[in-house]
């Protein structure tokens, strides 16, 4: 009797759940909260909407329309080899597979608010909250669309020193990019995978094997 819970349907856990978390998050704050909007959690932690065009932690690096182009070819490449590894009969250590479907669920993620969210809501403002609208009547077009970015955590918030060259009294803040849940899903995925099996990732991967 072949066991339920294979590494085919853990990959599509992982994802579906990843998935659903970060797009609940998203339209909350999409629709609740007016761009830029804090809400103070502790000193370390806030939550403040903001939207970015870039890729994770809101860099960017290519305009919009290629941008959203190469992460749905990425996509395509990462589901296609997760694929590939979870349906052979010789299967790879779950962990392994656990990794890849934690950062194919985060680029999934970032990728909906790219291709629909332009077309679904009202632009965010300082003034105005978004509000689902008929699709076509959005802020942008299809593949246009920014990605909501919520998470902030500034740990520490201070100057630097007087005496210190060049930086000496300037504002420093340690970590302060602001992400989504997407974007904590492809990192710890991309930390665990080089943590754990990135002398696996030369292409020599029959060390990768399952035990079991």
């Amino acid at each position: 009797m072949k066991k339920f819970f294979t590494q085919g349907r853990l990959a599509t856990l992982i994802v579906l759940s990843v998935l659903i978390i970060d797009q609940v998050i998203k339209i909350c704050v999409k629709t609740q909260m007016h761009l830029h909007e804090s809400i103070h959690i502790t000193d370390w932690f806030y939550i403040l909407f903001t939207e970015n065009n870039g890729m994770a932690f809101g860099m960017e690096v290519l305009p919009k329309f290629f941008l959203t182009i190469f992460r749905i070819a990425a996509v395509i490449v990462i589901a296609g080899y997760l694929y590939k590894i979870t349906s052979r009969k010789e299967k790879m250590k779950t962990g392994y597979v656990a990794c890849l479907s934690f950062i194919l669920a985060g680029a999934i993620g970032n990728i909906i608010d790219c291709v629909f969210y332009g077309e679904i809501f009202s632009a965010s403002t300082r003034a105005e909250v978004a509000t689902w609208v008929p699709v076509g009547q959005g802020y942008a077009d299809w593949l246009h669309g920014k990605v909501v970015d919520m998470f902030y955590f500034p740990i520490i918030d201070t100057h630097w020193p007087d005496w210190l060259p060049i930086w000496g009294g300037e504002h420093f803040i340690f970590f302060s990019p602001i992400f989504n849940f997407a974007d904590a899903a492809i990192s710890c995925g991309m930390i665990a995978l080089l943590i754990f099996y990135g002398h696996y990732l030369g292409g020599d991967n029959k060390n990768v094997k399952s035990n079991s």
